[in-house]
């Protein structure tokens, strides 16, 4: 199966014009950047830059796309389209097939368990004494750009990776970071492992000394306008959307001063944990000196609570614009700092997401659009049944996670249990098809949609069956939405380059997310990651 899967794996690279890193060279500046920030907003969907961009300041996106380069047209070329495989895809410019991170989690059929993407029982955490530290990047297989660059100066390069979710700083930061810190939302402060370090640096004791996520908590989340001036989202007071954990209505203002119990929990869902983020990469810049090395340095920085947030109360909600108003506010405070702290056209930035999201499906059905949410749990009852039924075979489904089936041991090699389970599936009002992964580069399914299951098929950690719903449809209840399919609202993310080395202007060709490592590595003249099926963008180049 795996060499089945090759050809379609080399769509990516024969989908636009192959130009190596040596090719291009002379289009960058010879100078080295400071820094290099890579910036992954978490759920930002494509069309955020334009939906609210009248409502942007001059310094935030509109300053990135007017003094940038948009790639407008960028897609994510695998599935499922989760935080952990966006973030490895980001810096490795590889796919799930290859660098092995295949979801969030995944089912391992030797231990008969989930497996969290960066688990790992074998380091302890720094910081806190919960287990939140318990990480480390070793389930990817592949190197990162960020490696890359440490590999190329013998590891003068210093690189720090930072997010709320340790996922968003782990995987982007990679195997030989010399720091990564994730939020632990017991404590209410920043943490690492042992993969690292020892212990916390002091800079990093003094931040979390001062508790200021229980300082941005104890104010309340207004809107930022008038909440008339927010016509551009749904009602405000709906009943499909969650409410904060701690409050009892969905509504503004959101009285996060009155939130006691868990309180550093719902921190992630409110905007002001983006800024406390901000906070802590400007501490880091600080701190570390990054920036005035000999050599390029490289902040990757994560910002999760776009995420946290979307999924609560979706994309057309007051909650969502306004965090995406206040976001604004902070990249235009972080651009300012970066001028005044390493210098204008002396770093590079680039801004991309991790994947999109799903409208609500109760507020698609207000308007008469398609869509719905559906329980994988209930999908693997009633395929138990089934084929116990109709096969007389008991526990034949072990497990249905990330849109694919995992069949039991005994079960797996059963083609009658196969074929049934795809006829199952295909009953299902919401799925479109069912296909047997087996025997995928075989199968009359449509492009995009073949290419990108393969790209994200990885044989000892995927399924045997994907089921790929209807447009519209996810797994999910009636409240709030995801992500995780191949449809442009999930794998249409934004793409933005600005600063060093980087002219202004836009491309509308179709460009991937694998491209994003290319490009970084052609600009630094260094290798590509070692399993990197990305093009360069040349045209983002001076």
């Amino acid at each position: 199966m795996l060499k089945k899967a090759i050809p379609a794996l080399l769509l990516l690279c024969i989908s636009t014009t192959p130009v190596t890193a040596q090719a291009i060279t002379t289009q960058a500046s010879p100078a080295n950047a400071k820094l290099i920030v890579g910036l992954v907003i978490d759920q930002m969907r494509w069309d955020y830059l334009y939906r609210y961009k009248e409502l942007y300041s001059s310094n935030g996106f509109r300053r990135l796309l007017q003094e940038g380069f948009s790639c407008e047209n960028t897609m994510i070329p695998y599935t499922p389209t989760y935080t952990a495989p966006g973030h490895t895809c980001v810096y490795t410019g590889s796919v799930p097939a290859i660098h092995g991170i295949v979801g969030n989690s995944w089912y391992s059929r030797l231990t008969k368990k989930y497996v969290y993407c960066t688990d790992d029982s074998t380091v302890s955490t720094v910081g806190s004494n919960t287990d939140a530290g318990k990480m480390s990047p070793g389930n990817m297989w592949t190197t990162t750009i960020t490696d890359e660059l440490r590999l190329s100066n013998n590891f003068k390069s210093k690189v720090i990776g930072i997010a709320l979710k340790d996922r968003g700083a782990i995987l982007p930061a990679g195997h030989s970071a010399n720091a990564a810190y994730w939020y632990d939302d017991k404590v209410g402060k920043f943490i690492t492992s042992t993969h690292y370090m020892p212990a916390l640096p002091q800079w990093v004791s003094r931040f979390n000394d001062k508790d200021l996520a229980a300082k941005y908590m104890s104010q309340d989340w207004n809107t930022l306008l008038p909440l008339a001036k927010y016509d551009l989202s749904g009602s405000d007071d709906v009943p499909f959307e969650w409410n904060i954990k701690g409050e009892k209505t969905v509504t503004f203002p959101h009285k996060l001063s009155t939130i006691t119990k868990d309180k550093y929990e719902a921190f992630k869902t409110t905007p002001f944990a983006n800024t406390y983020t901000f906070d802590f990469a400007k501490a880091a810049i600080e701190n570390e000196s990054l920036g005035k090395n000999t050599v390029t340095d490289f902040l990757t920085v994560s910002i999760s609570s776009t995420d946290y947030i979307g999924h609560s109360f979706g994309p057309n909600s007051v909650e969502a614009e306004d965090t995406y108003l206040r976001l604004d506010k902070d990249i235009a405070e972080f651009l300012a700092y970066l001028d005044n702290k390493v210098g204008k056209g002396k770093y590079l930035i680039f801004l991309t997401a991790d994947h999109g999201a799903a409208h609500v499906p109760a507020f698609l059905a207000e308007h008469k659009i398609p869509g719905g949410g559906v329980d994988d749990a209930d999908i693997k009852m009633r395929l138990l049944k089934a084929v116990e039924e109709k096969l007389n075979i008991k526990n034949a489904i072990d497990n249905v996670v990330n849109y694919q089936v995992y069949l039991s041991d005994s079960a797996k090699n059963n083609e009658a249990v196969r074929e049934l389970v795809i006829e199952e599936l295909k009953r299902e009002n919401a799925v479109a098809t069912a296909v047997d992964l087996n025997e995928l580069a075989e199968s009359t399914l449509a492009e995009p949609m073949k290419t990108r299951l393969t790209n994200g098929y990885m044989p000892s950690r995927s399924g045997d069956i994907q089921f790929i719903f209807k447009p519209g449809y996810f797994d999910g209840g009636k409240k709030g939405t995801t992500h995780g399919l191949w449809n442009p609202y999930d794998s249409h993310i934004p793409l933005l380059f600005y600063g060093w080395g980087i002219k202004a202007g836009k491309l509308n060709r179709e460009t991937y997310m694998t491209d994003i490592a290319a490009t970084l590595a052609a600009l630094l003249q260094i290798q590509m990651p070692s399993g990197c099926v990305g093009n360069v963008i040349t045209e983002v180049m001076k």
